[in-house]
């Protein structure tokens, strides 16, 4: 991002996650707890895109070797004779993506109760810092109308 931008920046989607990375605006008097909000939020983003490219990663690897040995227990090779890849049914794809995800149930269920977590924290400190620019305003405001 330019170095005169005040905003935060979002990337294009990340290769392997699918998730689109934030380059988080440092304000220059950044306050302590604005900092606590902006390392939260850049913690639950590193988090997540941890998840999914190690999640991505695995239901990739793991359905090819199902399309894999689906095709060989058939006779046939990864690629037809005209050189195109070969593929299942929707039906028996069907079967690789419920038991991928019924092997995995628990690791998603994790992961939803730490996103609940974090996003209930950067909730939290959002709502203080919202008070706290509020509070602050408040008091430049009746300073300059003393004066």
């Amino acid at each position: 991002p330019p170095a005169q931008s005040q905003n935060d920046w979002i990337g294009p989607p990340d290769k392997h996650s699918n998730l689109r990375p934030v380059i988080f605006y440092v304000p220059p008097e950044e306050s302590p707890l604005e900092r606590r909000l902006r390392e939260a939020r850049q913690e639950a983003q590193a988090c997540n895109q941890r998840f999914w490219a190690r999640h991505n990663q695995a239901f990739h690897q793991e359905k090819e070797e199902f399309i894999y040995s689906r095709l060989k227990a058939k006779g046939l090779q990864m690629r037809d004779e005209t050189g195109q890849k070969a593929t299942l049914s929707a039906e028996e794809m069907a079967d690789f993506y419920k038991d991928f995800l019924s092997r995995n149930f628990r690791k998603h269920m994790q992961y939803n109760r730490d996103w609940y977590k974090r996003n209930f924290t950067i909730t939290f400190l959002m709502g203080q810092v919202a008070l706290a620019r509020a509070l602050r305003w408040l008091r430049w405001k009746k300073k300059n109308v003393e004066h």
